[in-house]
């Protein structure tokens, strides 16, 4: 009797397998059902470009953008780029991941910071404000094709 129930369990799960993969076949991923149009992926990518232009003026220390986005980068005359030029070493695509200099498991921004603040005696930016964003899309933008290695050193 026992054996007879699971049957109808598992008869049941592959039932319902079925159905759902159905729906998923027929209607394809939930998130976007129609695909982008070849004019809202080139407003998608101007708008990309756009912060990576500003991230690479803030990584090369335009005053005029930081004064713009209200904040300071650096005290000591330093720029992140005359470390790392064209963002090289920073390794994006490898983040979260134990920072020695930090000595702690560390994001991308909170790596970010820590060179504005402490190498750069600058003052810490907003994680989420428009700065930390243009930072980040040039450091990304500049080491795309990198493949996604979180936790790598």
């Amino acid at each position: 009797m026992r054996l007879h129930g699971k049957r109808y369990v598992v008869l049941g799960a592959g039932a319902f397998l079925l159905i759902v993969g159905g729906l998923a076949a027929n209607y394809g991923a939930f998130a976007h059902k129609a695909k982008h149009s070849p004019a809202t992926l080139k407003a998608f990518d101007e708008v990309f470009m756009d912060q990576v232009r500003i991230g690479d003026l803030l990584f090369h220390g335009d005053p005029a953008v930081q004064e713009e986005l209200g904040v300071t980068l650096s005290k000591t005359g330093m720029a992140c780029a005359m470390c790392h030029p064209m963002s090289a070493d920073i390794h994006p695509h490898e983040f979260p991941k134990f920072q020695e200099q930090m000595n702690e498991f560390a994001t991308l921004r909170e790596m970010t910071n820590w060179c504005i603040e402490k190498p750069n005696e600058g003052e810490k930016i907003d994680p989420n404000g428009d700065a930390m964003k243009a930072l980040e899309a040039y450091m990304y933008w500049s080491n795309r094709g990198s493949k996604l290695d979180p936790g790598r050193h």
